[in-house]
């Protein structure tokens, strides 16, 4: 007896979100929509009950937090964490063809989607505890655990259980988007997260006797005369004029548009319908950037590895020294991203960089090569499971009724085409992504959102135009509704 057979009695039986019979009509999708997407922003500022005033010890995912959503302290305090992190280990077992599940088999379908919730639901887990039990990060009150009788080890069993429901419920929001709504709750989130930073690093108003956040409010303190300038140059391309991440916002908006248009058009004819033409786009971000999100959870999660083992041993020097739960030399400092101006620059004078300048270059090089071959990689894992790869592609292309003009109707034959296109279109897309990422990070952004984040967040909001225009279109057209597949 295989492995699918003893896992099937559990893995067909986990709670699942109903798919719609027939077409869900726009309004409705936006509606499911715009109602999750209040749930999760109602969820975000709901504090955990028995936590600490102040909120936290300290962010566990610290500087990754705008990719992985959520919020500290809160319900969400998780975020998607453990859904990509679930999606990284199914990746990696399906492109070693370990699973032995085939997509295109309705019985493994249902086996895969049950598999991918309890890998979610045990990433909660292996996540949520150490969060709780292990370190400083979520300082219960130790106040309120007295006066209700249940100590400080009960009062953190009531955390990971919030935190435990915050998971789950952020997972089947994900579902409810996916199938009901339009996107994908995961982007969807990652947009949210990223917006309110955004917004913040524009128009944040400091309270009396703190500095200057917002842009704007700097500006105007600037040309008042309000905010000094000292010295001037440095003060204006950094804080508080803050011009050199404007300027790396607007070019990374500017250039994912830009290679969001870039694609390589193959021709398409109907077999039956004479005059009925199309085009199928390969374009140069073929992947798209959510293959970034597992690149950037990985390193996340190395670097929670790293926390956890310097809480609970003294690591050699050579693994890693840690100053304020971060790591300052060793491996660990090596395997840690660029994330900001201050971990780089260090001859600018607005920051203090204690590394060496060949161990920042060492790291610099370290996190490229992570990205470029890392998303190159993962863009080519997500196209062969996603049903985006040349043989899925020729497949659809087929059942559609369409061909290929100049070439027989035959799968075999439209997949030759494809790849030789495909495949080089994913590494070459995967790796500019990477690149980009990185080098957002290192100059800034405003907000302090990440590269990544940012990129994301173009790319994702991007989509969700052409699909929201793809929607209306069959509305207008129900025609059309066959040749989408949405009927």
């Amino acid at each position: 007896m295989g492995w699918k057979e003893t896992a099937e009695p559990v893995l067909t039986r986990m709670p699942t979100v109903e798919r719609p019979e027939g077409h869900v009509p726009f309004k409705r999708k936006l509606a499911w929509t715009a109602g999750i997407l209040v749930m999760y922003f109602f969820l975000t500022n709901i504090t955990m009950f028995g936590l600490a005033t102040g909120g936290a010890g300290g962010d566990f995912y610290g500087r990754f937090r705008s990719i992985l959503a959520g919020s500290q302290g809160s319900i969400l305090q998780l975020g998607i964490g453990p859904i990509v992190t679930a999606s990284i280990v199914l990746q990696l077992l399906g492109g070693a063809d370990l699973l032995g599940l085939d997509t295109d088999d309705p019985r493994d379908q249902v086996l895969y989607q049950g598999l991918q919730k309890l890998l979610v639901v045990v990433m909660i887990c292996l996540t949520g505890l150490p969060m709780v039990f292990a370190g400083n990060y979520l300082p219960v009150d130790s106040q309120l655990a007295a006066s209700l009788g249940i100590g400080g080890g009960g009062m953190r069993a009531v955390l990971f259980a919030q935190i435990f429901v915050g998971g789950v419920l952020i997972l089947f929001m994900d579902e409810v988007i996916s199938k009901w709504g339009v996107g994908s709750g995961i982007g969807l989130f990652i947009i949210a997260g990223v917006s309110q930073q955004l917004v913040a690093g524009l128009f944040a108003v400091p309270a009396l006797g703190t500095q200057v956040t917002g842009f704007f409010p700097a500006w105007y303190g600037i040309i008042t005369g309000s905010v000094e300038l000292d010295p001037f140059v440095q003060s204006l391309l950094f804080d508080p004029g803050n011009i050199l991440a404007l300027f790396t916002t607007v070019l990374i908006f500017a250039v994912v548009v830009y290679t969001e248009s870039v694609r390589v058009e193959i021709p398409l004819s109907h077999a039956r319908v004479k005059g009925a033409r199309g085009r199928f786009p390969v374009k140069l971000i073929y992947a798209s950037v959510l293959p970034m999100i597992l690149v950037r959870a990985l390193q996340a999660n190395i670097q929670f590895l790293g926390q956890i083992l310097n809480n609970y041993m003294t690591l050699p020097a050579f693994v890693g020294v840690y100053s304020q739960g971060q790591p300052v030399s060793g491996l660990f400092y090596y395997l840690a991203p660029i994330q900001t101006r201050s971990d780089w620059m260090w001859f600018s004078g607005a920051f203090t960089v204690s590394a060496e300048p060949w161990q920042i270059v060492l790291r610099v090089l370290v996190d490229l090569t992570f990205m470029i071959v890392g998303g190159a990689i993962f863009a080519v894992f997500w196209v062969e499971t996603t049903g985006m790869g040349p043989e899925s592609t020729a497949q659809q292309i087929q059942n559609s009724g369409m061909q290929i003009p100049g070439f027989r109707k035959n799968p075999q034959v439209i997949e030759k085409v494809m790849e030789r296109y495909i495949p080089q279109v994913t590494v070459i897309g995967g790796a500019l992504v990477g690149l980009l990422a990185v080098l957002a990070n290192m100059l800034g952004t405003l907000g302090g959102v990440s590269g990544t984040g940012l990129l994301l967040t173009v790319s994702i909001t991007y989509k969700l135009y052409e699909e929201i225009a793809e929607e209306q279109l069959m509305e207008m057209h129900p025609m059309m509704r066959q040749m989408f597949g949405s009927d």
